[in-house]
């Protein structure tokens, strides 16, 4: 026993916490409010997120196991960094298996909670009202991968999940501050409806829409119909410059004393 609890259930709470936060981690890694390159520290990500830094460190070391992220001797994690090439044949990989298979998701709708479903849409349309970006993400993953569940195979849903993960979308946040990002959110509503409607080819279109935007402007790139696209030193020095005025204006807040 510790203290007046069982240690199996000290033993839960601290595993789903470990998760909770490798989430989160995942979550701010594709958002790019974790920065290629750089390094961070558990205690400095544990202040971040608000609990205490052996939950980060496990957290990142599950990270590192993954390839997302590398260790630093004595300093923390180096955030690794995904080609532009890699992203591109991670796009297609996704169109090539998650756009057919909304037709076979189509077919599940009884195993489908479409209430709970409706939910994340919420949240994630909440969450980006709000410009939190990592709440978007997690919301984003979550909605995503409910859907692939109900095919009831845990190897298509892990290879999604791994692919969903290496995507970076280092456009986010200036969406949200140009408030654009809340009509993106709002694809997961009218692809809930498509399905419950039964209009799979619509939704199959949406879906392959949806996917295109990870190497449009959810990545922060110019439209590729316009035949231009930012480079992606462009937009990890942008994510690195929000992240310092991120920094400096917490460190204004804390003030002296």
């Amino acid at each position: 026993m510790i203290g007046d609890r069982p240690t199996a259930l000290v033993a839960l709470e601290t595993e789903r916490l470990r998760v909770q936060v490798q989430r989160a981690l995942e979550a701010a890694l594709i958002s790019g409010e974790l920065v290629p390159r750089d390094i961070y520290s558990a205690p400095s990500l544990a202040q971040k997120f608000g609990v205490s830094a052996t939950p980060v460190r496990e957290a990142m070391l599950a990270l590192v196991r993954k390839g997302y992220v590398e260790t630093v001797p004595n300093k923390g994690f180096r955030i690794t960094e995904v080609s532009e090439a890699d992203l591109d044949n991670i796009a297609r990989i996704r169109q090539l298996i998650e756009v057919p298979i909304i037709a076979d998701i189509a077919t599940q709708l009884p195993r489908l909670d479409v209430v709970a479903l409706g939910n994340m849409a919420n949240l994630i349309e909440a969450a980006a009202a709000e410009g939190d970006l990592i709440s978007y993400v997690e919301h984003d993953q979550s909605f995503h991968l409910a859907l692939v569940r109900s095919l009831e195979n845990p190897q298509l849903t892990e290879l999604i999940a791994d692919l969903r993960a290496h995507t970076r979308l280092f456009g986010l946040e200036h969406l949200a501050e140009q408030g654009e990002l809340v009509s993106s959110a709002r694809e997961h509503h009218e692809l809930l409806r498509l399905l419950v409607a039964g209009s799979v080819d619509a939704a199959m279109n949406l879906m392959r829409v949806h996917i295109s935007h990870t190497r449009g402007k959810w990545a922060g790139q110019v439209d590729r119909a316009s035949g231009g696209r930012s480079s992606s030193a462009s937009r990890e020095s942008d994510a690195r410059a929000r992240g310092s005025s991120k920094r400096s204006k917490q460190a204004q807040s804390v003030g002296p004393q």
